[in-house]
């Protein structure tokens, strides 16, 4: 049977690229789950972009715009993506257009960077929290500190500069020295406080305690019940920072375990808008599939505020900072563990609660494959940033890992 002459001259039309539109490109985005999407990044391929509207000059660049024509921020990821936020109801669908064009500058959401001048600190931060971890030069010293720190914030501006920047001035250093020598005690401390990062002057501080454990959100692998704690990072590449999430690659000195030796790698992002980093770990040298717990530190000022949901795919914890009385609010802890088959609360034996300055761990707790890699998510929420319970932190674990479960579809 013959097709008509029209069916053929449609068919072939459809199955041809130049039906594809030359000007702008229109994406859609389709929310399969039950849980709203705000500022949630969508990457398209800059190659997809590229070979429908190609850009004629150095000056050209892509201009993104929601449905009622609002440009959106964008940025270029290390991967050569265009990444720029969206927003999609509850099992809803949202369109953006994409054109080219001179896009506005997008203001700063995410940052970090190495801080040498303070023991080889890696920190960074987004419009909503900032963290930090512990390299090499803190190693050195001979301290214990293995997971992640949380530095919390109540203002969408970057801080973390400026916190450091005050923190360690040498001639403020100098002069509190000065005033110690000369015993004017009341003074040196009185200055100190005025500048440390340790004090909230208004927008936050650092008011959270790891000590030689997990800390925020550090995975590790198990020996048995033992954890095989990661020690500082030994290498670093920072492939994104900015304006819309940091990304950074960490590599780790080789350590044994049994029969093997391991080298861990690490990529952690933090992008605009969300509460958790983005982490993806593998272990290099694994020679077969070996236990995984992903852990926040259980401190004894609260020792039972914590949520084992394993089945929801999160834990969650109420940390009343190093110094509850003085009044720096709650900090909430979680981590998003899809992989997690297990999660439960493990205590430390007296001498070894008093050496680590805690009573325990919650973990989630699962496997990793040889040259396999793991992603998880972790990071925390603070009461005086607009956060009223840990009942509401919870709800947003809980609808992240929905969120997790069900990515966003994007179709152009």
């Amino acid at each position: 049977m013959k097709r008509p002459l029209y069916a053929l001259i449609l068919l072939a039309a459809l199955s041809s690229c130049d039906m594809k539109p030359k000007g702008d490109f229109i994406v859609t985005i389709k929310n399969p789950a039950d849980v709203e999407r705000t500022d949630e990044m969508v990457e398209i391929p800059m190659s997809d972009l590229l070979a429908r509207m190609p850009l004629i000059s150095e000056e050209e660049m892509y201009v993104v715009c929601d449905a009622q024509g609002h440009e959106l921020p964008t940025q270029i990821t290390f991967d050569n993506k265009l990444m720029f936020p969206v927003a999609v109801k509850a099992q809803g669908t949202s369109t953006y257009t994409i054109a080219v064009g001179t896009p506005d500058p997008a203001p700063t959401a995410a940052y970090g960077r190495l801080y040498p001048e303070r023991v080889d600190d890696i920190a960074w931060e987004n419009d909503l929290t900032a963290y930090r971890c512990y390299g090499p030069a803190l190693q050195a010293s001979g301290e214990k500190a293995f997971g992640y720190d949380i530095w919390v914030k109540n203002t969408p501006m970057m801080v973390v500069e400026e916190r450091y920047a005050n923190e360690l001035n040498p001639e403020t250093k100098a002069q509190i020295e000065q005033l110690r020598k000369e015993k004017r005690f009341d003074e040196a401390d009185q200055l100190y406080h005025s500048v440390s990062y340790h004090v909230d002057h208004g927008n936050g501080l650092d008011c959270y305690k790891v000590g030689p454990t997990l800390g925020g959100g550090a995975a590790a692998l198990l020996d048995g019940e033992n954890i095989v704690y990661p020690y500082c990072w030994a290498d670093y590449e920072i492939m994104e920072n900015g304006p819309l999430r940091f990304m950074m690659r960490l590599t780790y000195n080789p350590f044994a375990y049994g029969d093997d030796t391991l080298v861990e790698t690490r990529t952690i992002s933090l992008a605009k808008g969300s509460q958790l980093n983005c982490t993806t770990i593998s272990f290099s040298g694994l020679s077969k599939a070996a236990p995984l717990a992903a852990g926040i530190v259980v401190h004894p000022e609260n020792p039972d505020a914590y949520t084992l949901a394993a089945d929801k795919g999160y834990i969650a914890y109420q940390d009343l900072t190093d110094n509850a009385k003085a009044d720096n609010g709650e900090i909430y802890v979680g981590i998003v563990a899809p992989w997690a088959k297990e999660a439960r609360y493990q205590p430390f034996a007296a001498p070894e609660a008093a050496r680590r300055g805690a009573s325990g761990h919650i973990l989630a707790l699962g496997t990793i494959a040889p040259d396999a890699a793991v992603t998880y998510w972790w990071g925390s929420a603070w009461s005086k940033a607009g956060w009223q319970s840990p009942d509401e932190w919870n709800s947003y674990l809980n609808d992240f890992a929905i969120k997790v479960a069900n990515p966003l579809k994007v179709t152009y």
